[in-house]
């Protein structure tokens, strides 16, 4: 039996348990007394009125917070081109100022993934390229206590530096630790390592001057400066990606087949989002996982110190769903007929309970205290605590969302 199982199995009845997130197997709610065939197939099942409403509002959604996405990683590259032109302290900072607004965006997007849409289909889902973690930062560039490691200095290995070529390189050799695209990358390139218990990683700019104003001991100022503009123009291409698939009123793309196929199955495709991503995922994989080890290694988001963003960004995505609103870079709302309001229609009271329980994960996330490293540092029983409170109201909304698929007669596909 797989692990995905046993950990579906668990939370059926109220453990918790995480793995990787690398396939996925399908398993009923088994809550209630009716039952889902795997494919999705309702039988009887009537479905609300406002169902078709509410996968259209999300679509809006989906749409919209990518062309956020993708406008906050144009102004990132940006940035990192003023950067890359007269590396400064300032400009540097101005570079890691916008890579963290960036995020902002891009984190609420998270509930999209887990049914094989747009990001992360197995054929050419860009999520891998975009956002993989955990990374061995020895594989892009130098660490401490070896100034040679990297593709940045692998001159003779990795002669070129382009696009065609990080993407290549991305988990080489199947390792997932070696990640050489996407957000974490350049994250790395603009903080360095995170070795303070207090703060960030604190890379110099210098690491970017050639000749005499260089860092000494480090080399390949050049290569570190292409690497790190080609992965940022690899973000706007991915991101273009995602976006252009959910454009409204254009043929062929997935939008179109999404709201067109049958409402149920749609409906399927945004609950598994919402439950994978706060059980197995946050709850999971980047919670107890880093709690459980107290290691820095583990938090998202380790060289800028941001993990406590990615918690909060996760859990505003998955409210963002289930209310049927999300707020725009400029503060304009897009809004309709929710998640809510259709399982409303079936269970008022259920709906109300997952309403509440969400509010309550979200409030939990924002009382995470920077840096996160902290909060799952062994020695501090209240930042532990703190996560586990996040952890306890991620589950609690899980096993809830188990119920709303069984009274949708719907079923679940787990990853392993």
């Amino acid at each position: 039996m797989n692990r995905s199982f046993l950990w579906w199995a668990a939370a059926a009845i109220g453990l918790a348990a995480c793995g990787d997130d690398d396939s996925t197997s399908s398993a009923d709610s088994g809550v209630g007394s009716d039952s889902a065939a795997a494919d999705g197939q309702t039988g009887s099942f009537t479905p609300p009125a406002n169902l078709s409403a509410a996968i259209e509002t999300y679509a809006n959604i989906v749409r919209a917070s990518y062309e956020d996405s993708l406008e906050a990683a144009e102004a990132l590259d940006t940035a990192i081109d003023a950067f890359l032109a007269s590396p400064t302290e300032q400009t540097l900072i101005a570079a890691r100022t916008a890579w963290l607004a960036s995020r902002e965006p891009y984190l609420q997007t998270e509930v999209y993934r887990f049914y094989d849409g747009p990001i992360d289909n197995p054929t050419d889902g860009p999520e891998g390229l975009l956002n993989a973690w955990p990374m061995d930062e020895a594989f892009v560039d130098y660490v401490e206590g070896d100034a040679s490691a990297g593709v940045i200095n692998a001159i003779t290995s990795v002669p070129n530096i382009d696009a065609s070529t990080l993407e290549g390189l991305n988990e080489a050799e199947g390792n997932e630790a070696n990640v050489a695209t996407g957000y974490h990358p350049i994250e790395f390139l603009l903080w360095g390592q995170d070795l303070s218990e207090t703060g960030p990683g604190e890379r110099a700019h210098t690491d970017y001057v050639e000749g005499p104003g260089g860092t000494v001991g480090v080399e390949n100022e050049d290569r570190r400066g292409d690497y790190l503009a080609t992965v940022s123009d690899l973000l706007r291409t991915h991101l273009t990606q995602v976006r252009d698939a959910w454009a409204a009123d254009t043929t062929g793309n997935f939008r179109e087949s999404f709201e067109s196929a049958d409402p149920l199955e749609s409906f399927e495709q945004i609950l598994t989002g919402m439950i994978v991503l706060s059980g197995f995922e946050t709850a999971g994989e980047r919670l107890q996982t880093a709690l459980d080890s107290g290691d820095q290694e583990d938090e998202h988001s380790c060289f800028s110190d941001n993990t406590h963003r990615d918690m909060v960004g996760d859990a505003l995505g998955i409210q963002n769903v289930y209310e049927g609103r999300y707020t725009r870079l400029d503060d304009s709302e897009v809004t309709g007929t929710s998640v809510y309001d259709v399982v409303a229609e079936v269970n008022k009271d259920l709906a109300d309970q997952l309403r509440t329980q969400i509010n309550a994960s979200v409030a939990a996330a924002e009382a995470l205290q920077p840096p996160f490293d902290q909060e799952i540092a062994p020695s501090n029983s209240a930042g532990n605590e703190r996560v586990r409170v996040l952890i306890t109201a991620l589950r609690a909304q899980e096993m809830t969302l188990f119920e709303v698929f069984n009274a949708f007669a719907l079923s679940v596909e787990i990853p392993e």
